[in-house]
């Protein structure tokens, strides 16, 4: 009977020597979304844009809200900070809606025994990084619209991110696993996906709350990357380091528990599918 390795190492060799098929995957992916449809890729732009609007109006016009902690009242900044919650949030959105289908999805995948499948949750979060990059580089060109400038401290939000990546692909390969064997799966994420939206500091800054429930939600490390998206790429203010390290030993630490329970569940696969 093959094996498969769960170790932290394997983790990262299978990504190196899979690089170039989790690339065409993802490639694969991105064109079937668009495949038929008119307009083709420009969707991808248009979305955002679209999203953004709405916010802006619902938020700033409708609403009259106003950031808690900024400097700027314009409902162009709000929207912008908004925008950045968004962002971040739907990208973990859409590797966590689809995980648990993966494997059901790629049936035909499980029987062939040379076919690494723990790159699958990797084609995945490709896709939705890229969706997430045609969002930042409107959100770029909005604040260089409103604002006339992109804060210096803009470079560190790959850092930023990196935690929420090492978390994001461990929830996927857990989820992808969970799903073969628990068809209901797929439809408790859309819940936990918007619970997070709504938990997550999307709609408000973690300032906002009362102080003993800052704390308590510090602990999401979903909103504390969401916190330090908006300091680099709004406010121009530095992370702070002992969060975004606690916070990268949390999204490691979620990596490798989620590969090492799709390791030891893959060998089931081919019997349930």
């Amino acid at each position: 009977m093959r094996r498969f390795p769960a170790t932290p190492f394997e983790m990262v060799a299978s990504f190196a020597r899979h690089r170039q098929l989790i690339f065409e995957l993802s490639r694969r992916e991105i064109l079937a979304r668009y495949r038929g449809s008119t307009l083709g890729w420009a969707w991808s732009l248009f979305n955002p844009l679209f999203m953004l609007g709405i916010y802006t109006l619902v938020f700033s016009a409708v609403f009259d809200s106003r950031w808690e902690g900024s400097t700027s009242h314009s409902r162009g900044d709000f929207a912008l900070i908004l925008f950045v919650g968004l962002i971040v949030h739907g990208f973990f959105a859409e590797c966590i809606q689809r995980a648990p289908t993966l494997i059901v999805n790629h049936a035909n995948y499980v029987k062939k025994v040379v076919f690494p499948l723990e790159v699958l949750p990797w084609a995945a979060m490709g896709s939705a990084l890229f969706h997430a990059l045609i969002s930042l580089a409107v959100l770029f060109a909005a604040k260089v619209t409103i604002s006339q400038h992109v804060p210096s401290t803009a470079w560190l939000l790959p850092i930023v991110l990196l935690p929420l990546l090492f978390g994001v692909i461990g929830l996927c390969w857990l989820f992808t696993s969970l799903g073969v064997y628990v068809r209901d799966l797929s439809q408790v994420t859309v819940m936990f996906a918007t619970a997070m939206q709504f938990v997550s500091a999307v709609f408000f800054p973690i300032s906002a709350l009362p102080e003993p429930y800052r704390s308590w939600l510090r602990l999401n490390p979903l909103a504390v990357t969401i916190e330090q998206s908006r300091d680099v790429l709004i406010f121009g203010r530095l992370p702070n380091p002992a969060e975004w390290f606690l916070t990268m030993l949390a999204g490691m630490a979620l990596a490798w528990a989620g590969f090492a329970a799709f390791q030891k569940t893959r060998r089931g696969f081919a019997n349930v599918l």
